[in-house]
């Protein structure tokens, strides 16, 4: 073979080395990108491979504290209300306490100033659902679905992108796939244990005896700051949040994880 000719063939190899390199530095970059997976067997395409989340939320439904020692979990449902979130905030302000704000969709869109206040005092946001509908469970997942995601687009546009950490159903009417869309969109169950029923107008004697009596169960507590006049459940808070400092109680959040 002509010394030309072996030179000839030694620069088609190299080349041929160089472009296989290039080829597969771009499917690493692809690949590291996210990049769309190879067709399966059908010819359709398998849709964009999922990116590993650092960190995934429990679907199960959370009622412990994160706090280790002896603390509570103030929770707030149905506001944000112009007469009754700012009172609210006001009394836990008062006595150094912080409070999980359980708003629905349509409300949270109504007073973007007052989402954002929860989120200023540092109180954490939680998704209540678009229309409260205590019957979800009964509904199909579709419906759950949109209940839930546009709440939370709603919440978190209010707030101006602050994280809403939790998803209560309204009136505990969890299924196990709206567990699973909430906990695959960053948010932690909520339930309660300690129910007074604020929201019924027992008066607020009842509504703190009620809170004393079972607070023995569980260190979250649900009230109410929307929904109804609520001047009972902010007249029983003004006694129960001293009460519960006096008793050496701290005041914490659910756990998120």
């Amino acid at each position: 073979m002509r010394a030309t000719e072996m030179y000839r063939n030694k620069r088609i190899q190299l080349a041929a080395g160089v472009v296989a390199l290039v080829a597969a530095l771009i499917a690493m970059a692809a690949f590291s990108e996210g990049g769309t997976r190879e067709p399966d067997k059908s010819g359709a395409s398998a849709g964009p491979s999922p990116k590993t989340e650092p960190h995934q939320v429990d679907p199960d439904i959370v009622h412990e504290t994160e706090d280790d020692g002896k603390a509570v979990n103030l929770t707030l449902d149905d506001g944000p209300d112009p007469e009754w979130t700012p009172r609210a905030l006001e009394l836990l302000g008062q006595n150094g306490a912080k409070a999980t704000f359980c708003m629905t969709g349509p409300n949270a869109q109504a007073h973007p100033d007052l989402v954002k206040k929860v989120v200023a005092a540092g109180h954490r946001l939680c998704d209540h659902s678009m229309s409260h509908d205590t019957a979800m469970d009964k509904k199909s997942v579709e419906y759950q679905q949109k209940e839930i995601l546009d709440a939370k687009k709603l919440i978190e546009a209010a707030s101006g992108g602050a994280k809403v950490h939790y998803y209560r159903a309204p009136g505990g009417a969890f299924t196990p796939d709206s567990r699973r869309t909430a906990a695959d969109n960053g948010m932690r169950n909520l339930g309660w244990n300690v129910d007074p029923s604020d929201y019924m107008r027992p008066g607020s004697t009842t509504i703190l005896q009620r809170v004393k009596r079972q607070l023995s169960q569980s260190p979250t507590i649900l009230l109410h700051d929307g929904g109804g006049n609520r001047s009972q459940t902010m007249e029983a808070l003004e006694e129960l949040l001293p009460w519960l400092k006096e008793q050496g109680y701290g005041f914490s959040f659910p756990k998120a994880g």
